[in-house]
């Protein structure tokens, strides 16, 4: 069988002929007999569901092969590593403001962070639920290249094992899952955050581990030092657009629970009536009809490690029905208003740089 492979893996079109044997080979599978035997009956139901999508016209989007394609709905639920971003608490626990929007004429109608040559590169988080210290560091590395006009790559590995999480926000911590916000602070806290090289990501098969930074160290100085954040109003699509159009990408929060084999097009896939928050990422940028938003799961998967989700001229609203599973701390409500495509518009910040 002859692919013309692309950065790889074969594209949505080519899987015709495509079985399990090229999966493993292809993704670097290693599995015992055993879990060989369910493994592939995981990966013949999703690759069904793969081809039945990608011939539907109705879509606008397709969908591929990828390294959850031998994974069930459970195990990948476990991956997305948010699980109770807190929004009930946060005016009470975290240290962040309001922002204002300053964009006093109409927006651009397009903006792609990409372009200016402050992202980092696509980065993999595996198996650890550790999306909230990806968008966090990510987002941090953005605004740093803005300010100091160098790039550099920061470290997740620090926000995961220094930030203990009492009160259960987003997460139980670590690779249970943490909110951007959370990681904020504790940024602040520790009196800044050091970079990769530093202090390397370990916990890429899911364990982390305690926390080793010291900021009296000096292999560990801090590199990159925080005065505050900022917290945009939530639900406010035309915030969204004018901070990106103004300041720069944002920490957002959303429903990722339907994208593990989105490979490329506008993505429109999310349960619109009843979202529910689990993935942080960094939104990046707009087009007309879609956002550009950065995932963590490596260039393998999307486009290129991007997604682009539809962009409504009027962000539809829905309600989280399971918010202590994937949307409040200990305490909050029972139900919130979730906003914009897979919630995309509901809860967006961004970090301010110190001195």
């Amino acid at each position: 069988m002859v692919f013309v492979i692309v950065y790889g893996f074969p594209k949505w079109h080519q899987l015709d002929d495509y079985t399990f044997e090229d999966y493993i080979s292809d993704f670097h599978k290693d599995y015992s007999y055993k879990e060989s035997i369910e493994r592939q009956k995981i990966f013949k139901k999703n690759l069904k569901d793969i081809k039945e999508h990608n011939k539907d016209p109705v879509f606008t989007w397709k969908k591929g092969v990828n390294q959850f394609t031998d994974k069930s709905p459970e195990e990948f639920q476990r991956l997305l590593g948010l699980n109770k971003p807190l929004l009930y608490l946060q005016k009470a626990l975290y240290k962040g403001h309001i922002w204002e929007p300053l964009y006093s004429n109409a927006p651009p109608s397009s903006i792609d962070w990409r372009e200016k040559g402050i992202m980092t590169a696509v980065k993999d988080q595996g198996t650890c639920g550790s999306c909230w210290t990806f968008g966090t560091a990510e987002t941090i590395e953005s605004y740093y290249a803005l300010k100091k006009g160098t790039i550099m790559d920061l470290s997740e590995q620090q926000i995961l094992d220094c930030t203990p999480n009492p009160e259960d926000c987003g997460g139980t911590g670590g690779c249970g899952g943490g909110t951007a916000q959370l990681a904020m602070d504790r940024i602040m806290a520790m009196g800044g955050i050091t970079t990769e090289w530093q202090y390397p990501y370990t916990s890429y098969f899911g364990t982390a581990e305690k926390c080793k930074y010291q900021s009296n160290n000096k292999t560990q100085n801090p590199y990159a030092r925080l005065s505050t954040w900022t917290r945009l109003p939530v639900n406010d699509q035309d915030a969204v657009i004018n901070a990106l159009a103004t300041v720069g990408p944002l920490i957002v929060n959303v429903d990722a629970a339907t994208w593990s084999h989105y490979e490329t097009g506008i993505f429109n896939g999310c349960n619109r009536t009843n979202p529910d928050i689990n993935h942080v990422v960094e939104l990046v940028g707009y087009g007309t009809d879609y956002w550009i938003v950065r995932n963590s799961w490596s260039t393998g998967w999307g486009e290129m490690g991007y997604i682009r989700l539809q962009k409504d001229l009027i962000a539809g609203c829905g309600v989280d029905l399971n918010p202590q599973d994937g949307d409040i701390c200990n305490g909050g409500p029972l139900t919130v208003e979730v906003c914009g495509t897979c919630g995309l518009v509901y809860d967006s910040t961004f970090p301010i740089i110190g001195q």
